[in-house]
């Protein structure tokens, strides 16, 4: 199906989808062959030479896992896509397919925990040499951009205080210096930001959240031009292995078609509550990018569509603490990791997600001891606010 005259909601449920042509079925078959047949030697030979069509072994490519990718690659303005075991599977491959020993990446210091460990304790491992920046600061990113720069890699908003990226900007300074530029666009979703428009070359989504929303997957995305896909994948995928199941692909594929309709709930909602909370004096202070106080509202109001997203970070009043018996006093909210489910979820990340941070990492990035991450869902939003005003206490 085209997509140049339909708009994202269509595409969303149409892109890369079509009927089987051997049933004429709606739903894209679920393939579970591990391999596929070659009708002659000549054929298998063709095959692996890439000069003829036709699969070869399910680990380098799957009709399903495919058909999910051609989707992403719509919902994205991609070239292509590729679709990986993990998010965390498809954050190495957006950097490591493209560094070697000697190289530099720029990561931000507001960055996912399990981000940050990459950056900090394996990529050091292989002579890759890793710089945390500022990253809402321009002049901090542009000082620390040399020739050995190779990826400058991004997270906005970031998780968990959602730090904001001038995506364009950065974009600009890193290609000055010949770095690719890879946005870490799981809070954004494709809903709310399409990273590729602003000038990044990659984007990784861990699929696991908002693209699936159900909490029933585990999986990631990177999407880009053909050249990096293709990279991405002989490595990722074709040595490394971090494929996709395609009872995956499929429950991913389904999740995708209704993103658009649960973004829009779950980021008015959580716009909603962040006003609602910043007026509360129990609270400290409120982390999200759809309030004019936040750092980097001007920034987000210019390169997210579609609202701030369904991520909100809130610091209350009395630290710890405080923190803590609101977590627990909370009833429609599960207390659990993960975000984008349709269901509201509320995490601790000084003791969980950002647990494997250094106190001081956890300081440097703006995580407080008693921050709580919530995940709008798509619940009434007023049963949502009344379970934190009981829960604040």
């Amino acid at each position: 199906m085209t997509r140049r005259a339909l708009r994202p909601a269509t595409l969303a449920i149409h892109g890369g989808e079509r009927p089987d042509p051997a049933t004429g079925a709606m739903e894209p078959p679920i393939v579970l062959s591990s391999a596929f047949a070659f009708p002659s030697a000549d054929d298998a030979a063709a095959r692996f030479r890439k000069e003829g069509p036709g699969l070869i072994y399910g680990r380098w490519e799957n009709p399903t896992v495919r058909a999910l990718e051609e989707k992403l690659a719509v919902l994205e303005g991609a070239e292509d896509a590729l679709a990986l075991a993990s998010g965390m599977a498809a954050v190495a491959a957006s950097v490591e397919s493209f560094v070697k020993s000697g190289d530099r990446v720029l990561v931000p210091r507001s960055l996912y925990a399990e981000t940050s460990r990459l950056a900090r304790e394996r990529w050091p491992r292989f002579g890759i040499e890793t710089t945390f920046v500022d990253a809402t600061d321009l002049a901090a990113v542009a000082a620390a951009i040399d020739d050995r720069t190779k990826v400058v890699y991004l997270e906005t908003p970031a998780n968990p205080v959602l730090a904001v990226s001038d995506v364009a900007a950065i974009a600009a300074l890193a290609h000055a210096a010949s770095a690719i530029v890879v946005v870490d666009s799981t809070f954004g979703t494709p809903f709310h930001q399409q990273p590729l428009a602003l000038g990044a070359d990659l984007v990784v989504h861990s699929a696991t959240k908002a693209i699936s929303g159900h909490g029933d997957t585990i999986g990631g995305v990177l999407a880009g031009s053909r050249a990096l896909i293709a990279k991405a994948r002989d490595e990722a995928v074709r040595m490394e292995g971090a494929v996709m199941s395609p009872l995956v692909a499929m429950l991913v594929a389904r999740g995708a078609r209704t993103l658009f309709l649960r973004q829009a709930q779950a980021s008015a909602s959580a716009l909603g509550l962040a006003r609602w909370m910043a007026g509360d004096p129990r609270v400290e202070r409120v982390h999200y990018p759809g309030l004019p106080e936040h750092p980097g509202h001007a920034v987000a109001a210019r390169q997210m569509q579609r609202g701030f997203g369904a991520m909100i970070a809130v610091e209350l009043r009395g630290g710890l603490p405080a923190g803590k018996s609101a977590y627990d006093r909370l009833e429609v909210f599960s207390r659990a990791v993960s975000l984008g489910d349709v269901r509201s979820l509320a995490t601790h990340p000084a003791s969980t997600t950002a647990s494997s941070m250094t106190p001081e990492a956890r300081r440097s990035a703006g995580i407080g001891e008693g921050m709580l991450r919530l995940s709008i869902g798509i619940e009434d939003a007023e049963d949502l606010r009344e379970d934190l005003d009981r829960a604040f206490g």
